[in-house]
């Protein structure tokens, strides 16, 4: 094993948790190249960055993330920070010599993904590593239906269905959030969740969206302004602040191939709780997967006897599965949390082997570069809009 690689994340909060499981069980669950080890959190109040690293495992906190990225004893910087910060912390990690893993979407708007692609080019000139944090494409069965649709199990590909439905902002009075400020969070679903569809089409089919044809649309324009959601663009008085994103996203896209596929996300979808959710249907068969089932793959055959066809169920718990080895017997479920455990593995492996993580700063771009092209189609009601 190499030198330890010592990590210091900056931010905390629900990604926060998440990534921290994922350092914390990743060399447990996989013989790494090199140790990661949870050195620093970073958090603007320090007092809260202390309680959460003593809670997560981190070995301390610290309140300034610029003195951080300095120091010689980090070698990773781990950003998940709301996306208006991605940009600065990023180029000066890279900048400082630090690999790093961010959390998508990449950032707030496409010049911004830009700098941080730009930045990503030079560091990797001296072996410095980034990789963009889409973790749901590291599910087992995820990554199983790019795998199968890459030995042509289904043939080529004709059409793609994919959505992100929640429906935590359906009650019209659930309080204000940084995630609902454009300045914070840059959009709204589209970025938030629509990312993610738009990174699972890409990886599961092995191709770009080039084109697009979309509708976004705020159904609720106000909303209560509770603790630290007071300074989100409130009138003074009134205890309301005006929700400044998208709550709903649809749109239509063109594949490298010409494919086409459809996209929706939303946070109305009342009874959908997580339901990231993509189908690949192509000359030879079909692929289904569904977050809310997270450890099934669905399979439809079209080259069987017509008396035979239907979709079967794969349960994806097998030690030949994708990074199942590391886990428990057959049959025995994962969960949300893993998927941070497998980003880390891919990461670590990628820096001890000098290799390009994925997905890159680039591969981030260039989902900036949907979404922008998203929110133009809709501002100009236009048909079809260039990514």
């Amino acid at each position: 094993m190499s030198a330890p690689l010592r990590v210091a994340m900056i931010g905390h909060g629900f990604m926060g948790a998440a990534h921290s499981v994922g350092w914390r069980q990743a060399p447990a669950a996989f013989t790494l190249p090199a140790q990661p080890v949870m050195s620093t959190l970073v958090g603007r109040n320090a007092e809260a960055a202390g309680e959460a690293a003593a809670r997560w495992g981190w070995q301390e906190a610290a309140s300034d993330w610029r003195e951080v990225i300095e120091r010689d004893d980090i070698d990773i910087v781990d950003i998940v920070t709301p996306g208006d910060s991605h940009a600065e912390i990023a180029v000066a990690a890279l900048a400082a010599g630090k690999h790093v893993l961010c959390e998508k979407p990449l950032a707030n708007s496409v010049a911004e993904a830009q700098l941080m692609a730009d930045a990503a080019t030079r560091a990797a000139a001296s072996g410095i590593r980034s990789m963009v944090g889409f973790t749901y494409r590291r599910v087992p069965a995820a990554t199983l239906m790019r795998d199968m649709i890459a030995e042509g199990r289904i043939g080529s590909i004709r059409q793609v269905r994919a959505s992100y439905r929640q429906d935590w902002l359906a009650d019209a009075d659930t309080p204000m959030t940084w995630r609902l400020d454009k300045d914070r969070a840059g959009s709204g679903a589209l970025g938030d969740i629509g990312a993610h569809a738009i990174d699972m089409c890409q990886f599961v089919t092995g191709q770009s969206l080039r084109s697009v044809s979309g509708i976004v649309e705020t159904l609720v324009e106000e909303r209560p302004l509770l603790g630290e959601s007071v300074g989100l663009g409130g009138t003074a008085g009134d205890g309301r602040g005006r929700v400044t994103v998208d709550d709903v996203a649809l749109f239509s896209a063109r594949l490298d191939s010409g494919a086409l596929a459809s996209f929706e996300a939303t946070r109305f979808a009342t009874g959908r709780k997580n339901a990231l959710e993509i189908e690949v249907s192509g000359e030879r068969g079909a692929l289904h997967w569904n977050l809310e089932d997270m450890n099934a793959l669905n399979f439809y055959d079209a080259t069987k006897d017509a008396g035979e066809q239907g979709f079967t169920r794969i349960l994806v718990t097998e030690p030949q599965h994708p990074y199942l080895s590391g886990w428990w017997p057959a049959g025995h479920m994962l969960g949300y949390e893993h998927g941070f455990s497998h980003q880390v593995k891919d990461f670590v492996e990628a820096i001890a082997a000098g290799a390009q993580p994925t997905p890159s700063f680039d591969d981030g771009l260039h989902v900036q570069r949907v979404l922008d092209a998203v929110e133009r189609s809709a501002a100009d009601r236009s048909a079809w809009t260039e990514v």
